[in-house]
């Protein structure tokens, strides 16, 4: 009953605040709704609620009272245990990103080092292969300078020959004139 008197109350208002219709559909609601609000059976359920409402207000006061007075408490248990909760997660995040860092640092420390221990290795493989290439280079120097040498010794000597004997021909042609009878 409580729930059709209110719709009956909120439809009429509604109407009427929405009623384009003018002045005369607002007087004949208006006296439409004043009926109702004098009969009897509303008159009864009006007084009963008004006299429910009397009887439960201190019971309901009472209980806003308590609640309001619980409430601080309870708010302040609440935020404890969300501050609490809070700093064992900032706790666990700060310990699992220095965990984190720690596990960076040293694989990157290892990493450099392997880095560095393979630049040794391979520089001194390098050089090693440039010290055998520069040897190498040296003994085919070495080669070739003896060969040349060898060579120009062989050409000193057969152009000492040749000249020579081409000297001794040169001498054996001249002798050979001064033999010859003069004319």
């Amino acid at each position: 009953m409580k729930r059709k008197l209110l719709f009956l109350i909120g439809l009429a208002i509604g109407y009427v605040v929405g009623a384009r219709a003018g002045r005369e559909k607002y007087d004949k609601l208006r006296a439409t709704t004043e009926r109702y609000w004098r009969d009897p059976r509303v008159t009864k359920v009006r007084s009963d609620v008004e006299s429910y409402a009397r009887t439960q207000a201190p019971i309901i006061r009472d209980r806003a009272g308590a609640a309001a007075k619980a409430a601080p408490g309870a708010i302040a248990d609440a935020a404890k245990d969300v501050a609490d909760k809070t700093s064992t997660l900032a706790k666990d995040v700060a310990d699992k990103t220095s965990t984190l860092a720690r596990d960076v640092a040293d694989k990157t420390s290892t990493t450099a080092k392997d880095v560095a221990d393979k630049t040794t290795a391979t520089a001194k493989s390098v050089a090693g292969r440039v010290t055998d290439a520069a040897d190498d280079v040296k003994d085919q120097v070495v080669k070739t300078a003896s060969d040349l040498r060898g060579r120009g010794e062989e050409a000193v000597e057969r152009v000492t020959l040749s000249v020579s004997e081409a000297r001794d021909r040169a001498l054996d042609v001249e002798d050979d004139e001064d033999d010859l009878p003069t004319k």
